[in-house]
């Protein structure tokens, strides 16, 4: 896969989505909810089945791509978000830990993957703007 392929949006909402439903549903099926050094618990699991669904969803069910693109932009931000605030918790302090009542981010794996996939939908969202916003941008 070329690294253009890899930093499509289309590309980061289907392989993404393909991904996180599967990591949701392995979590929540109770085979484990560890998985290699990740901990996933089920709020954690739950988000990721709903958001893979809208991946893969957007990613094979519409071929517009500037939706695929605010799409992308939308996961960059969350996994951003996401993973920066995860840094930002007190060791040990089980009710800072807790995301919004949804999923505990105790884990600095789960922090890094984080990161990594905001780091992917960003450069995915931002190398891929129409070319008439690219060339205003230049100027």
């Amino acid at each position: 896969m070329s690294m253009s392929t890899l930093l499509s949006p289309t590309t980061v909402l289907r392989l993404g989505g393909a991904v996180l439903l599967l990591l949701g549903l392995i979590g929540l099926s109770g085979v484990t909810n560890n998985i290699a050094a990740f901990n996933l618990d089920s709020g954690e699991n739950i988000a990721h089945v709903a958001l893979g669904i809208v991946g893969l969803a957007a990613g094979f069910g519409t071929r517009n791509a500037e939706l695929h693109r605010w799409l992308v932009a939308f996961i960059a931000l969350s996994g951003l978000f996401t993973g920066i605030y995860g840094f930002t918790l007190a060791a040990g302090d089980e009710m800072h830990r807790n995301f919004f009542g949804l999923a505990n981010l105790e884990n600095p794996a789960d922090n890094v993957l984080h990161l990594v996939v905001g780091i992917w939908a960003a450069a995915a969202a931002y190398l891929n703007r129409p070319a008439m916003a690219m060339s205003e941008a230049r100027t």
